[in-house]
């Protein structure tokens, strides 16, 4: 399997200081001699009474995991999560649904609860069977030492280049509360979310409806907002689980969407949830510039997302980037192709402040070589004016560079 060697010259310069949640314990091991030498397996144990909510691939063809995650998600409750890299998990017949509960029975009984609140995750090559037995060994060894949030980070990556944390921390009812969080993700990463996982940690108590509630919500302007390949996956996840271990500091439960303390908790799992799948982005296969694609001026907003999500998928505009080339043209094709109203005279572009396009043809404003500096930069936005009405949208994407083909032209090798 291709490995990357070097780090994303996207990525932040060190994993967070995130903060420990009460009620959460987490454990790390190797599955037989790991995934290339580093530890493979995560093993979350939650208190009773933690509460979980969690958005899932539209993949017609899901993992097994998947199929175990959904089947349990309704009931609102969980103890453990059991996460392994290396191995999607994904079709292989009757032996995958036969792998998750075996996988889900032991850690049920490890952890002393129930099998429908074990959640279950996996990553890495589609097709290939997983043996539950060394991964119910690891997580019997798992269990013998704590482990750090950036151990869990560790533990999940594929192709990454580096572990992924991002956390909050603030006041509710005069209390503070925190939010800590973990992914994984650098390709195969497309809107309606990608070969990404995501398990998001907090000690308030909040009910499992309102946690999915504000979930779907968040997902919707992050891990769904993002693009690598334009190519989904069959394992998605992001899960939330909280424990409400805050009420014993006198944190009242939130158990209803018009509590009004609802607006500061969403408003900081939102964050967290958008800094992972930023992180994701940085972290692309063989990026080298985050993409920033903004569009306005739509007949609607989901007429904004369509064209947006266009642009950033865009091979052309995405190896313009790569190639640091003010090819405004490129984007001019984007908007066209879409298949959303448009008007070529009305249409404005711009990369950054500058203005590069506009009422149906180049800026008379334009400067070639302003343009290609501002291109230089790791980070580019991309705007487009359509002028057609209020609606708008926000896509994040990156570029694309003979890394994701050489990383991706030999994955399995």
């Amino acid at each position: 399997m291709a490995q990357v060697s070097a780090v994303s010259p996207l990525a932040p310069d060190q994993f967070p200081q995130l903060e420990k949640v009460d009620g959460v314990e987490l454990f790390v091991a190797p599955i037989g001699a790991g995934y290339h030498g580093r530890k493979n397996l995560l093993v979350a144990r939650m208190i009773e009474g933690t509460s979980v909510a969690g958005v899932l691939t539209k993949s017609k063809c899901p993992s097994a995991p998947i199929d175990w995650c959904k089947q349990n998600l309704p009931q609102g409750l969980a103890r453990g999560l059991v996460v392994n890299a290396g191995n999607a998990n994904a079709f292989v017949g009757k032996v995958g649904a036969e792998t998750v509960r075996a996988t889900a029975d032991a850690a049920a009984t490890i952890l002393q609860c129930d099998a429908s609140e074990i959640f279950i995750s996996s990553t890495g090559v589609i097709g290939e069977p997983l043996n539950a037995g060394p991964l119910v060994d690891a997580m019997s060894a798992a269990l013998g030492a704590s482990a750090t949030f950036e151990d869990a980070a560790n533990a999940i990556r594929t192709t990454d280049t580096f572990a992924k944390g991002a956390g909050a921390s603030f006041d509710l009812d005069g209390v503070e509360v925190v939010i800590s969080g973990i992914a994984k993700g650098s390709g195969m990463i497309a809107p309606n979310m990608a070969t990404m996982l995501s398990y998001l940690f907090t000690d308030v108590p909040v009910s499992a409806d309102v946690l999915k509630s504000i979930l779907v919500d968040g997902n919707a302007k992050s891990f769904n907002a993002i693009t690598v390949d334009s190519d989904t996956s069959t394992s998605d996840t992001c899960l939330v689980f909280a424990t409400g271990a805050a009420k014993s500091r006198g944190v009242e439960p939130i158990t209803d969407l018009d509590d009004p303390r609802c607006a500061d908790f969403a408003q900081a799992l939102h964050a967290v949830l958008k800094d992972l799948a930023l992180q994701i982005i940085r972290d692309g296969e063989g990026a080298t510039k985050l993409m920033v694609v903004k569009v306005e001026g739509a007949v609607s907003d989901q007429s904004a997302d369509v064209i947006a999500r266009s642009i950033a998928n865009s091979p052309l505009v995405k190896t313009a980037l790569a190639g640091e080339d003010a090819n405004w043209g490129r984007v001019v094709a984007a908007v066209g192709k879409a298949g959303e109203p448009a008007d070529r005279d009305q249409l404005q572009i711009r990369f950054g402040d500058l203005v590069v396009a506009k009422d149906g043809y180049r800026s008379p404003d334009y400067s070639e070589d302003d343009a290609s500096q501002y291109m230089k930069n790791q980070q580019i936005e991309i705007g487009v004016s359509l002028g057609l009405g209020d609606g708008e949208a926000t896509i994040y994407g990156c570029d694309l560079t003979h890394g994701y083909v050489s990383i991706n032209g030999d994955y399995r090798s």
